[in-house]
């Protein structure tokens, strides 16, 4: 099948500036309800590429992902979440975007033109082939994505893709392609609409997924997260009490704080009993 720019085709609905704003969010409404359905079918192939980075990532290896514009601040934002939500540290899902920081907030010219740029951003990190590249971008063809995805072939990293299109560019330099086709944007060729959220969607499962495997999560709880506000220790605290039996919750508050995370608090409060 020959590369369709399906992203870029035009939205199905016309004259929008004449609509009601009911709508207008009724009907982004209903183009967004297709996303999961989307993502259903491309479940295998998201369950290929996380059982490969597990094997990489339990034997020492980190993951990156790399994009442009709203495919790389995605990655940014899952990456950025990893840490105070499972207590790893930030070295291990590493997110590398385009432009560099400043592109987090304003897009940066031609930043994703430049194929030799992504490499060069991603060397400070000296990957190595336990490592793992998910190149991410809806379009699957931007030029910073794929010349990161080469290098990182040449090098002997695992290789993943993520886009928004059949048999896209990116597709060819990916050891585990996935390739969730969501339709036209409400907005032609608006990608951080449904494509962007089809790409959330699969970050967070990626991510989770990862880190359940890690050894991450006891239970259906995030015993290993950070304890950086006041929301995180309470509900810590309530964790601690419901899998231990204790019953006052100071108690279970000082040993949270006291070991800093609930795994280890559980652990110390199963020896001294």
């Amino acid at each position: 099948m020959a590369y369709q720019r399906i992203t870029e085709e035009a939205s199905n609905y016309r004259h929008l500036e004449t609509w009601s704003m009911g709508e207008i969010l009724r009907t982004i409404n209903k183009e967004d309800k297709s996303v999961p359905d989307a993502i259903e079918q491309v479940i295998p192939s998201i369950e290929a590429f996380v059982e490969a980075t597990s094997d990489r990532m339990l034997a020492g290896g980190r993951l990156f992902y790399v994009g442009a514009g709203t495919s790389g601040r995605l990655g940014i934002l899952d990456a950025a979440e990893c840490p105070p939500t499972f207590g790893v540290p930030p070295t291990l899902i590493i997110g590398v975007i385009a432009g560099g920081s400043k592109a987090i907030q304003q897009a940066v010219e031609n930043a994703e033109d430049d194929t030799e740029q992504a490499w060069l951003d991603l060397a400070p990190y000296k990957p190595t082939e336990r490592d793992t590249i998910l190149g991410i971008a809806a379009s699957g063809s931007t030029p910073y994505v794929i010349g990161a995805l080469k290098k990182a072939r040449e090098l002997g990293l695992l290789t993943g893709s993520l886009s928004c299109n059949p048999d896209s560019p990116i597709s060819a330099w990916a050891d585990y392609p996935i390739e969730c086709v969501v339709g036209p944007e409400f907005l032609t060729g608006s990608t951080r609409m449904k494509s962007g959220t089809a790409q959330k969607l699969i970050l967070n499962m990626i991510s989770t997924s990862l880190m359940i495997a890690l050894g991450r999560v006891e239970d259906n709880k995030m015993v290993n997260m950070q304890l950086t506000n006041q929301k995180l220790i309470d509900r810590g605290t309530k964790m601690i009490m419901e899998k231990t039996g204790l019953t006052e919750y100071e108690q279970a508050k000082r040993a949270l704080l006291k070991y800093g995370s609930v795994k280890n608090a559980m652990q110390s409060i199963s020896i001294d009993i």
